[in-house]
């Protein structure tokens, strides 16, 4: 992570998303720019919260883990995404791990200047309750998307998240082996189950398996049997 502060380029990214009523003078001074790299945690579940965060460029893999270790994916997130709001409303540790699937740009501001110049401003608090309430809608939608859908559908759309970003271009198009157990165990299934999925998708060329990394070729057969169920 690279943080630096830089209020002229702050402003320009608040005006480019419309939030630059959100935020009173008082807070903005404590606007700072956030750098994160591929594959780099945002924060980890059951860590004290201290930030609040604004996705203004990439895109982030939100899972939870479970007390017996398992974990599942929950969503991916591209901009314009808050990371930590409710933690910061409910003064709680963090709700569930975020990391970088791209490289990423934040703006954060520490709770601190929050609760200080914007605990009683209704326009953050008016910001912060738009956000939470599409958050719980789409918790709901994750969950029943895990416990409905077959894993092919699940794995096609952890495909297509992974491979994209919120511009709709290619990433690398590209996961590494070394990273498959753990896209079984956040989709919810078994590796060997995965494996077996796997081989199918292989087989249909919709991805090829290379030496170390896994290949998407066909994304549009991808989205076609994901349909609309995008973990996005």
């Amino acid at each position: 992570m690279r943080e630096w502060q830089d209020h002229e380029l702050v402003e320009q990214f608040l005006r480019a998303h419309h939030i630059d009523t959100v935020w009173n003078e008082q807070i903005k001074p404590h606007i700072s720019l956030y750098d994160f790299e591929l594959g780099e945690l945002i924060c980890s579940q059951g860590e004290s919260a201290a930030m609040l965060y604004v996705l203004i460029r990439g895109k982030v893999k939100v899972y939870t883990t479970s007390v017996e270790g398992k974990t599942l994916i929950l969503s991916f997130k591209t901009p314009l995404e808050l990371i930590g709001d409710i933690e910061y409303v409910r003064g709680t540790d963090i709700v569930n791990t975020v990391e970088a699937v791209s490289p990423v740009l934040m703006l954060g501001v520490p709770y601190r200047y929050l609760k200080k110049y914007g605990k009683s401003d209704p326009a953050l608090l008016q910001f912060l309750l738009e956000h939470i309430t599409m958050k719980f809608y789409a918790k709901s939608h994750s969950l029943s998307f895990n416990l409905l859908y077959p894993v092919e559908v699940r794995m096609a759309s952890y495909l297509l998240s992974v491979s994209f970003d919120e511009a709709d271009t290619m990433l690398e198009k590209k996961l590494s082996t070394a990273d498959l157990l753990d896209a079984a165990s956040l989709l919810g299934t078994s590796y060997r189950h995965f494996n077996r999925v796997l081989q199918q998708f292989c087989a249909s060329g919709l991805v090829e398996r290379k030496k170390g990394f896994l290949l998407v070729k066909d994304p549009e057969g991808l989205r076609e049997l994901a349909g609309q169920n995008i973990y996005e």
